[in-house]
């Protein structure tokens, strides 16, 4: 049997005891999870390839880190990710521009964007106008949000990950929310706003 078909907590045996195919598997399976969660966190890219690296190093190095007993891997990877982007956003600085994520068009989306190419742009802009709105909430918030609704986490393994109750994740995602909702509904607005003026000044 090769380590692709071994279970989760085998692989993380073999890792513990040096096999690194056990480790590569591991970090083929989370990698991505990994680096999307700092990406959201801190739009930066350098950041969230920093966060990436850190992670999986912590867990190859001190592998006994990880308790089964407390809550899945991806829960403890998170949890490792998330005070690693904190402590490099007080390092670098409170909030950083979001860069464009990578290209995860499936073919289907591709050939919505051919078929009806503003269709597609409008939808890329809103997921932009998201991304970026949940990049300016405090971290607290921000941080449950991507978690539960872009990681989809559960509420137990987001509670893992940021080390408190899980009433406690469950609050802040719904506080969470709210404010986005609040900031988005502001966002459009103004956008609304601005093309009322901007048709205004055509006519006068």
């Amino acid at each position: 049997m090769t380590v692709t078909n071994l279970s989760e907590a085998e692989l993380l045996r073999l890792m513990a005891a040096g096999d690194e195919d056990a480790f590569a598997v591991l970090y083929r399976k989370h990698q991505g999870a990994v680096f999307r969660f700092a990406l959201l966190m801190s739009g930066s890219a350098g950041i969230a390839e920093e966060v990436t690296q850190e992670v999986f190093l912590t867990l190859m190095r001190e592998p006994s880190r990880f308790d089964t007993t407390r809550g899945t891997l991806p829960a403890f990877l998170h949890g490792v990710a998330r005070n690693q982007v904190l402590r490099l956003l007080k390092r670098e600085r409170p909030y950083l521009p979001l860069v464009p994520a990578a290209e995860d068009a499936t073919e289907a989306a591709r050939s919505v964007a051919r078929e009806d190419p503003f269709r597609e742009c409008t939808r890329n802009e809103t997921i932009e106008l998201v991304r970026q709105t949940v990049l300016s909430l405090p971290a607290r918030y921000r941080e449950v949000i991507v978690l539960c609704d872009f990681q989809e986490l559960s509420l137990a393994d987001a509670a893992v990950a940021l080390n408190c109750p899980v009433g406690t994740v469950n609050s802040r995602l719904n506080r969470g929310h709210a404010l986005l909702l609040r900031k988005l509904c502001a966002l459009s607005e103004q956008d609304s706003n601005a093309h009322k003026t901007q048709a205004l000044r055509c006519f006068a």
